[in-house]
């Protein structure tokens, strides 16, 4: 790989700068970290259309773009990235790659990183904060508040405590670990689902086996050929009556068809869902006005510290890169 990664004179010496696409507001952030990473290398940052040898896909680049829907000054991002002949590694701001581009730029050998990890933190917080809601019937609260009614939870059922509850977690990486941390401390029994099977963890393919069990069922894995549908109807169709959902990884995770029909029926008792199956979520979704649950525009992960963390992964991948060293997240 190491000589895919720089262009050497015979002396030893690089021949030619190393040719970085990535955004004014990127290479502002990255600032004199740029230098610092490639140990001296000389370097240039170069604009969408010149061909470059590796780029930073930032949040700026992305914007408001959906996967679904991919808005001008991003697609220009993007087809500049399929265009440069030369690139050899892309380093994307988000925790997953599942946008088509970088399926793209993969099929023809362009290593793809992702900052897995970055938003951790932030996506478990708003995680916790959506089960503390449902649990809590903010919900119903706060449609009684809209109307300006005084309805105390004691008219109208009061809610469990979430002690002796078991959450069952889809996903076992940094969210998933992180989310588990919170609900043990908060007393509910943790069951992971996982890519492979271990100490009260079990593989993707028996998620069937847990679902019974699962007071809660919270989703924060990537998007996978393994989870691609992975909660389908007769996954939820396993849940026991008053289970809810939290979704903060992908929308394509969920059958959201059969969900929808779930919560209709009453068979779950609400959810929390960050992620959907096409985004924008369109107007005329039945999940907008269901009682019971909570709609948030893919925002899970959105905080102002997340762009200093995004760019720290990034100098140090770039260091790595430089110096022959293997990728952190690296998407396989």
């Amino acid at each position: 790989m190491e000589s895919d990664r720089a262009r050497f004179g015979r002396d030893g010496r690089m021949s030619s700068p190393l040719r970085i696409l990535m955004t004014p507001a990127a290479a502002r952030q990255a600032g004199a970290g740029l230098a610092e990473a490639l140990g001296g290398r000389a370097h240039v940052v170069v604009n969408p259309g010149d061909d470059a040898d590796v780029a930073f896909v930032s949040r700026d680049v992305t914007g408001l773009s959906t996967k679904h829907q991919v808005l001008p000054h991003t697609q220009q991002f993007h087809d500049a990235l399929r265009n440069a002949p030369s690139l050899r590694w892309v380093h994307a701001h988000s925790s997953g790659a599942d946008r088509p581009v970088y399926g793209e730029l993969r099929a023809r050998g362009v290593e793809v990183t992702t900052s897995s990890g970055a938003n951790a933190g932030v996506v478990v917080q708003t995680a916790l904060a959506g089960v503390l809601m449902l649990a809590r019937s903010f919900p119903q609260l706060l449609a009684a508040q809209r109307e300006k009614t005084w309805a105390p939870l004691v008219g109208s059922g009061l809610p469990r405590d979430p002690a002796g509850q078991t959450a069952v977690i889809v996903g076992w990486g940094p969210i998933g670990q992180g989310l588990g941390t919170l609900l043990s401390a908060l007393g509910l029994r943790v069951i992971a689902v996982r890519s492979s099977a271990g100490a009260d963890s079990v593989r993707f393919e028996d998620i069937h086996t847990v679902l019974p069990r699962a007071d809660w069922l919270l989703l924060a894995c990537p998007l996978t050929d393994r989870t691609r549908g992975l909660v389908d109807a007769a996954a939820l169709a396993l849940l026991p009556p008053g289970a809810r959902l939290v979704n903060v990884s992908r929308g394509e995770v969920v059958d959201e068809p059969a969900l929808i029909d779930a919560l209709r029926r009453g068979a779950l008792s609400g959810a929390y869902l960050d992620v959907f199956a096409h985004e924008p979520l369109p107007p005329d979704s039945p999940l907008w006005d269901m009682p019971h649950v909570i709609v948030t525009p893919h925002t899970a992960g959105h905080s102002d510290g997340n762009e200093a963390r995004v760019a720290a992964l990034f100098l140090d991948n770039l260091k790595r890169w430089n110096e022959g060293q293997p990728l952190l997240n690296r998407v396989a």
